[in-house]
């Protein structure tokens, strides 16, 4: 009996880690540039996928222990999404720009009582929901690892209690999670490398 292996999806039609190769296949066939590779074990995948890809990429074996780095350049034709919140909980927004001009597509609050992880996983899910509207296979940025795991899972797993205050927020969330779980997308949902590239695009400039 072949023994069980994880697949790691970086870059497809949905980042994720599968559990059999013809999930796996089915994410990555066809879809251009895409990232992925096989783990022994689930501890394993788990920690590569919320690791830089380029990490695991290449890398042959026990003998060969060189660690490749990330120099690929990002793509232009993309959307980079951001968040900023001012406390925590505080005053949340969250945005969208062209990352080839950096003109803004959309932005969303600020809106009280939110979470910088709410406003990127909201960001992400904006973004995809407009691209699909406009029929396009845009790829898009994120500088957030829970807010794209939380995009894969279609749900958003926060802890914030639930205000008078922040209602709309909520709002926001179960629209969000209703389209995630009533819509595909080919779209791919990339992790920005900040520390070879900057900050992202969208970015608030709060820091």
């Amino acid at each position: 009996m072949a023994k069980k292996k994880f697949y790691v999806v970086w870059q497809g039609v949905q980042p994720g880690i599968y559990s059999s190769w013809d999930e796996c296949k089915a994410q990555v066939t066809g879809f251009e540039q895409a990232r992925y590779k096989s783990f022994e074990t689930k501890e394993e995948a788990d920690a590569a996928f919320n690791d830089n890809p380029w990490k695991h990429i290449g890398k042959t074996g026990p003998k060969n222990r060189k660690i490749a780095t990330s120099q690929e350049k990002y793509l232009t034709e993309s959307i980079a999404v951001d968040a900023a919140c001012s406390g925590n909980p505080g005053l949340m927004e969250y945005r969208g720009v062209f990352v080839a001009d950096g003109v803004e597509i959309f932005h969303v609050g600020p809106l009280k009582d939110g979470t910088n992880n709410i406003g990127e996983f909201l960001a992400i899910v904006h973004a995809l929901a407009l691209l699909k509207h406009k029929n396009s296979k845009l790829p898009i940025y994120s500088d957030s690892v829970n807010a794209m795991k939380w995009v894969v899972r279609k749900k958003c797993n926060t802890k914030l209690e639930k205000t008078k205050h922040n209602q709309p927020i909520f709002e926001l969330i179960t629209r969000a999670e209703k389209w995630l779980s009533e819509n595909t997308y080919e779209n791919p949902v990339i992790k920005w490398e900040t520390n070879n590239w900057g900050e992202i695009p969208a970015d608030f400039g709060r820091k």
